[in-house]
């Protein structure tokens, strides 16, 4: 959230080799240090930390990626392109667990090479993989990616940050970007990135609650559904390509907040079916304000666990345990599916659509600033949904999400007609 804008300035005035580089070397360092954070006598906790917050740091790059993908294709190429990165950024996502599953054959102990202090097991060989790839990337770019910028309807600018040679050059046009658009895509984008973060953090506590899953079994399949979940994603992003060529983003991002909307009212409890009860850690001055005659029909629907096992069900300590309906697997894999599909049309028509409105000029900064709002987004849900999930119940939680998407609809309702790319807004190119 803090490096976004900041590599986002960076690349406006310089090439963006430059910040790109940076920051994956800023990537490389962390996960280097991450894995040598046993080697300290003391205070690894804060080193850890320190590790942690330069990757995050690092991550900021995406805004210069987005940016400069904004100023090298044409209205036409845009959303195509944006949907391969964000195809390829899924793609990651599901590799990440599955490298990290097979990693975990390596064991706990695993090898030390003693020469440097290294030590390669379960844990970190993962960043070492991380820093792997990262010097990859940086040859890839030194050696392969040449800049360019190219106008709206793809022909190549007179580029304001480096030299490059071109036969055919335009200068950059002159106008206003239209500010009330650009806050307009930070809000909805923030709410997409707010509610698939609720949905993330979300599910090993729903499943564990609901379905007296164990935590392993929580962890297993939670892991699986979230591959599904990417693996959807990217067919997703893929027919999306082929939609906003008939439709248009502004559509595509209406129907996206529909079908989230959809999912998280789907997820909605109903009936009169109650989750299992765990008792196993109820104390006295914990017990909900109910009558003795519902906690012994509970206790008689579902017995404490025998000692010596893992508790399972919805902890007694959260009182809605005791009069909500349960969550049927069917509702969770139907929202599962309609929340990836909504999810992804947001994501991808967002960006696309933002750098529309902004127009021909360099990006970084704006793009900065919506990667920090999906950034603000990510840190501000999972706190959201620990408070009223634990406290109120996830009949509250998903009813407040829903609102919070319902204004999103209305906004994008209001302001859907200025949403319109800056080149067509000031009668360059006919929409």
């Amino acid at each position: 959230m803090v490096a976004s804008p900041i590599f986002g300035l960076w690349s406006n005035h310089r090439p963006r080799k430059e910040p790109v580089i940076v920051s994956i070397v800023i990537s490389v360092v962390a996960n280097c240090l991450y894995a040598y954070v046993h080697i300290p006598a003391s205070h690894n906790k804060y080193y850890m930390l320190i590790a942690r917050g330069l990757a995050g740091f690092g991550a900021g790059n995406i805004a210069v990626v987005r940016s400069y993908i904004a100023g090298a294709t044409s209205l036409q190429e845009r959303t195509s392109s944006m949907a391969n990165t964000s195809a390829c950024q899924a793609l990651g996502f599901i590799l990440g667990p599955v490298f990290q599953t097979c990693f975990a054959l390596i064991g706990e102990k695993g090898v030390t090479w003693e020469t440097i202090k290294l030590q390669i097991n379960m844990y970190t060989a993962p960043v070492l993989l991380g820093a792997f790839l990262g010097v990859l990337n940086i040859l890839l770019i030194l050696t392969i990616l040449r800049e360019h910028r190219v106008d709206d309807s793809g022909r190549q600018y007179k580029n304001i940050n480096f030299e490059e040679a071109s036969t055919e050059e335009v200068q950059v046009p002159q106008g206003n970007v239209d500010h009330l658009g650009v806050v307009t895509i930070n809000v909805l984008f923030f709410t997409a990135m707010f509610v698939f973060a609720v949905f993330e953090t979300n599910v090993t506590q729903l499943t564990m609650d609901m379905y007296a899953w164990t935590r392993e079994q929580a962890v297993l399949y939670g892991g699986i559904m979230l591959a599904a979940f990417g693996v959807q994603a990217i067919i997703a992003f893929l027919g999306i390509k082929l939609l906003s060529e008939k439709i248009g983003e502004r559509a595509l991002l209406l129907g996206g907040l529909v079908v989230v909307w959809v999912g998280f009212f789907i997820l909605l409890p109903w009936g009169n079916q109650f989750p299992k009860i765990q008792w196993e850690d109820l104390h006295n001055n914990s017990i909900p304000n109910t009558t003795f005659g519902e906690i012994i029909i509970t206790l008689w629907r579902s017995p404490r666990e025998d000692h010596g096992e893992e508790p399972t069900g919805c902890p007694a300590e959260q009182a809605w345990c005791l009069y909500t309906p349960m969550i049927h697997l069917a509702q969770f894999l139907t929202s599962v599916v309609l929340i990836g599909i909504g999810y992804a049309s947001c994501h991808v028509t967002s960006y696309s659509l933002y750098s529309k409105i902004l127009g021909p000029k360099p990006q970084g900064v704006y793009m900065g600033w919506l990667t920090a709002s999906g950034s603000a987004a990510r840190i501000l849900g999972p706190v959201f949904i620990s408070q009223v999930y634990t406290s109120w119940g996830p009949r509250w939680a998903f009813s407040l999400i829903c609102g919070i998407v319902a204004l999103a609809i209305i906004l994008l309702g209001v302001v859907y007609k200025r949403l319109i790319a800056f080149s067509v807004r000031h009668g360059r190119i006919q929409e």
